[in-house]
């Protein structure tokens, strides 16, 4: 880890602290994360920055089941178990915050780019592209007018509905690497289209990664589809 990726964990580790702080005493974040009191409160203030072990502890331990606890208090489902997610997606701040724990705990390779379907996987994969300083490709269900060459996956639904995305085939290039984000992986279908996109691209996959997952069936048919980590930052039944 160089000078700048260990000064770029310090400030990630300040952002949870501070996150976590907004809804407990420096006594109750102690207890948390079993730091001192008065650390964490020259942590939160800015007066000096943890050490990086530290703030690893805190990015990886505690910054991840802080944020899963966050996300979950904040999804909401409907009696026929549509998500409504409103509360995550459209608060960058607190998708800035996920991008490095969701780094960090599940191992993904630093990708070239983070492929997403539009339209709410967007500030996520806007948050996990500019923590891996990739660039940001998201594929949609209609063509842009002005672009003449597209990557296509089509699939048909099991309501026998077609679902189709089409992606720019500028966008990615051979031989780079993907990370597939989504805010929700439920039966695995979006992703399953993202996957095929990119690797029509003759492209290598990084990673697959939800902010949600519903049951185990979508990421169980990522998993089928490659041998890259897959994971989610919650997970319901």
């Amino acid at each position: 880890m160089n000078r700048a990726e260990k000064a770029a964990l310090q400030l990630q580790a300040v952002s949870v602290l501070r996150m976590l702080k907004e809804t407990r005493t420096y006594d109750e974040l102690a207890e948390l994360t079993g730091l001192p009191a008065g650390d964490l409160n020259r942590y939160v203030n800015g007066h000096v920055l943890p050490g990086v072990e530290r703030a690893r502890e805190v990015v990886e331990g505690v910054g991840r089941d802080a944020l899963a606890d966050e996300l979950e208090a904040r999804v909401r489902f409907d009696d026929e178990g549509y998500v409504d997610n409103s509360d995550v997606v459209f608060d960058q701040s607190f998708l800035d915050l996920v991008a490095p724990v969701a780094a960090n705990t599940l191992g993904f390779e630093r990708p070239d780019v983070v492929l997403t379907a539009a339209t709410d996987g967007i500030t996520l994969g806007a948050a996990m592209a500019s923590y891996f300083g990739a660039r940001l490709a998201y594929a949609k269900k209609s063509k842009e007018t002005a672009v003449e060459d597209f990557i296509e996956s089509r699939q048909r639904l099991a309501s026998g509905i077609e679902l189709t995305y089409y992606l720019p085939a500028s966008a990615i290039d051979a031989g780079e690497r993907v990370l597939v984000v989504d805010d929700l992986i439920r039966s695995g279908e979006t992703q399953e289209l993202l996957l095929d996109i990119a690797l029509q691209a003759d492209a290598d996959i990084a990673g697959v990664f939800a902010l949600i997952a519903v049951g185990d069936e979508g990421t169980s048919r990522a998993a089928e589809l490659t041998d890259a980590p897959i994971g989610a930052l919650s997970a319901f039944e």
